[in-house]
């Protein structure tokens, strides 16, 4: 019996010394692995046996597409390309050295963070408790754990601002992949004196291994108290300063080989009232058109030629206290305007002249009728 147990006992060691092997090796090393929608990454595994025999790897998927594999002695290349929300799962890297067998989960995730950032207004005006929204469009994922808004003052948060609420939406796709606009708003209290040039709007995305963050600016305008012509008339001087242009799409106009064309608008007195001229200087192909004005955009005389659209502003005819907007099509770019009238001075002459005027009469009429009373009540002269 003993005898026997010692010639089982080596061919035993014998078979684990063939089946020994190293740690499996997954690259990369994390365990959770985030890729872009539309971007492409590669996930390599490794293992290396004692003896003989090659490592035998393989990568598999939990009910989830895995992409082109090539599999080799030894390793495993597990390639994803031009990655949609569907390939987003679990993977998991199988290698074998004999009768060993190893094991490694690899987490995929999947997100769209791309610079698309709108604020409503498009600026701000200094002493004026207002209301602002931000928006994040076709993004993914969408909770606050993963995608916050914020507004800064430079680069700290600002303070004093009053959190209304936060919405998330889906964006209409053409395609598979549910994508989500999420807005967040907020009171403002009054600027500060002096007032900054600009808050901006900060989306972070914040992934395992990864934080991103987009701003956009939000110009602040002092109250107009006159009609010479205001601070901003285009928000493009703004957005040089506090972003990045994309290159223009192919097929978009554009006014400059490093962003995007914008329009700008320009104001002229007339007797009465303004003129306000939205324009595009973006070469054929393009229109503007207004799109806000105070009250109701309809009051307001309006002319479009192509990249030219004229807008008229009667004092007299209309309150005309607020947001002027433009917009380019094709493309979607805004020009904002705020306009704030003043009663002028020959309308203040008028008004004083009259009031003086209406003065005299009653202090005429008033003496011609004291003298009448008295006229008429003297006792008659005796003969």
């Amino acid at each position: 019996m003993e005898r026997g147990l010692f010639l089982v006992l080596p061919l035993f060691l014998g078979l684990l010394q063939q089946g020994r092997g190293g740690p499996l090796e997954v690259e990369p090393r994390e365990r959770v692995v985030v890729v872009a929608v539309g971007g492409s990454m590669q996930l390599t595994c490794r293992l290396d046996c004692s003896g003989p025999r090659a490592a035998s790897v393989q990568w598999r998927g939990l009910d989830t597409s895995l992409g082109a594999v090539q599999s080799g002695a030894g390793s495993s290349v597990l390639s994803v390309r031009n990655a949609s929300l569907s390939t987003a799962g679990t993977r998991v890297c199988v290698g074998s050295c004999g009768n060993l067998t190893f094991q490694q989960n690899v987490k995929l995730l999947v997100f769209a963070f791309p610079d698309q950032l709108t604020v409503s207004p498009v600026a701000l005006v200094a002493g004026l408790d207002q209301e602002v929204a931000c928006t994040a469009h076709n993004v993914t994922p969408a909770d606050p754990d993963a995608l916050s808004l914020s507004l800064l003052l430079g680069d700290r948060e600002l303070e004093g601002v009053q959190t209304l609420g936060r919405d998330e939406e889906e964006e209409p796709q053409e395609g598979e992949d549910m994508l989500f606009r999420v807005t967040e708003r907020w009171l403002l209290p009054p600027l500060g004196t002096p007032a900054p040039s600009a808050l901006h709007c900060q989306a972070t995305m914040r992934l395992p291994g990864l934080q991103l963050s987009h701003r956009q600016p939000i110009p602040v305008l002092h109250k107009l108290t006159s009609r010479e012509p205001p601070v901003m008339t285009s928000l493009e001087a703004t957005l040089d300063q506090g972003s990045i242009h994309s290159p223009p799409s192919p097929g978009k106009p554009g006014n400059s080989s490093t962003g995007p064309c914008l329009p700008e608008i320009h104001q002229s007195p007339v007797p009465g009232g303004l003129e306000l001229l939205c324009e595009a200087a973006c070469g054929p192909g393009v229109a503007v058109r207004w799109t806000q004005a105070p009250g109701d955009l309809a009051a307001y005389e309006r002319r479009e030629a192509g990249a030219q659209a004229w807008l008229s502003v009667l004092w007299a005819a209309c309150n005309p206290e607020g947001w002027f907007q433009c917009r380019l099509d094709p493309g979607g770019q805004m020009a904002s305007l705020y306009v704030v009238p003043e009663i002028s001075l020959w309308t203040g002459s008028v008004v004083l002249g009259l009031l003086f005027l209406v003065f005299l009469i009653y202090r005429l009429w008033k003496c011609c009728w004291a003298r009448q009373l008295l006229g008429s009540s003297a006792p008659p002269e005796p003969n």
